[in-house]
């Protein structure tokens, strides 16, 4: 059955731009905050800045260690998928540089940023090979957050295309736009990718239009209150960084990171099936088809029932995060952990 909610706890992958838009670092405390509903398994970038790998790194292990700042057990959970330069004496402003720069009153970082080398990240085709390997068949859920660059990069390692269709059952995408003519920038950024994955990709596939994320907007005063609990936190520091408070952020990224977690599949309206096609100039297409493996996301005019989706979202975002149950990585997760990838030459 086609958008078959998965029957046990399933576990996420998350690729993102991250860096590129604030919309995904919240998206990643969705995913984090729905720990009763779905585990994190694995983290992907598409942006090729060696900082986003590093936030992301931050991130997670903030989340996995119940709240710490300052953690120092390198292999705490999994490496991050990331395919871009080493990190670059260029890479001096930015969002995610003035976040993983935080110091605290007595002048020490208050982030302990561990992925310092492209040696502490891996492929990303093998972090995904790595954990759809432990889910079970159907039950995996992909959300995606930027050009489909990396979806693709994943879907040519050897055999990965026979594995993501076994086990995952939805991917959800936050990309394009289905309210007129426009185009996102998410898919602009690699037209080509964007069109083979709606071709190419073996199951069903929600999408998120940037429409939608502009009607439904992350509130900035949920930043001001509902993260009162943590002294610092990594996503906090990041949408402060990112423009001047107090602001509103598209919450594109978001719905899709909710989406995930709506195991009941009850909160959010989905198009009926069809065929979504990527035109040459980006725009993307939705050809109704009661046997297309299609949908996407309906903002809907009802101001109560979105009132409700900002709430869902914000109070997952803002979850704390629980104490871990015991020290380091299961057995398991050991045994699943992505080679490193080969030292590379020095950036000129």
């Amino acid at each position: 059955m086609l958008f078959q909610r998965p029957a046990a706890v399933p576990g996420v992958l998350f690729d993102s731009d991250m860096g590129v838009n604030i919309d995904s670092a919240l998206a990643l405390a969705v995913l984090y905050g729905a720990a009763s509903k779905m585990k994190v398994v694995g983290i992907t970038v598409t942006n090729p800045n060696f900082e986003a790998a590093a936030f992301c790194d931050v991130v997670a292990r903030f989340y996995t260690t119940g709240g710490k700042l300052n953690t120092t057990p390198l292999h705490y959970h999994f490496p991050i998928g990331y395919e871009g330069p080493g990190p670059s004496e260029a890479q001096g402003s930015g969002a995610l540089v003035k976040t993983l720069a935080v110091k605290g009153p007595d002048g020490a970082p208050t982030f302990g940023v561990n992925v310092k080398d492209i040696n502490d990240t891996a492929e990303v085709g093998v972090v995904v090979r790595n954990a759809l390997t432990a889910q079970k068949d159907g039950e995996a859920i992909m959300v995606s957050a930027g050009p489909a660059t990396n979806l693709l990069r994943a879907l040519s390692l050897g055999r990965n295309k026979e594995l993501i269709a076994a086990k995952v059952g939805t991917l959800v995408v936050a990309a394009g736009d289905f309210s007129g003519n426009s185009v996102d920038a998410r898919v602009k950024a690699d037209i080509a990718s964007a069109r083979r994955l709606f071709s190419d990709w073996p199951t069903p596939i929600v999408v998120v239009g940037k429409e939608v994320g502009a009607a439904m907007p992350f509130p900035g005063s949920s930043i001001a209150t509902d993260f009162a609990w943590s002294p610092a936190h990594p996503v906090v520091e990041g949408y402060k960084a990112w423009k001047p408070m107090p602001y509103d952020a598209p919450s594109q990224a978001i719905l899709a990171a909710l989406y995930a977690t709506d195991i009941k599949g009850d909160l959010l309206k989905l198009s009926e099936p069809g065929q979504i096609e990527v035109l040459e100039d980006g725009r993307t297409k939705f050809t109704p088809s009661a046997s297309g493996r299609h949908r996407y996301l309906l903002a809907g005019s009802d101001s109560d029932w979105k009132a409700k989706v900002v709430k869902a979202f914000t109070t997952l975002a803002s979850a704390r995060p629980a104490a871990p149950m015991g020290r380091g990585p299961r057995p398991q997760q050991q045994q699943l952990q992505a080679p490193q990838q080969p030292a590379k030459p020095p950036q000129p």
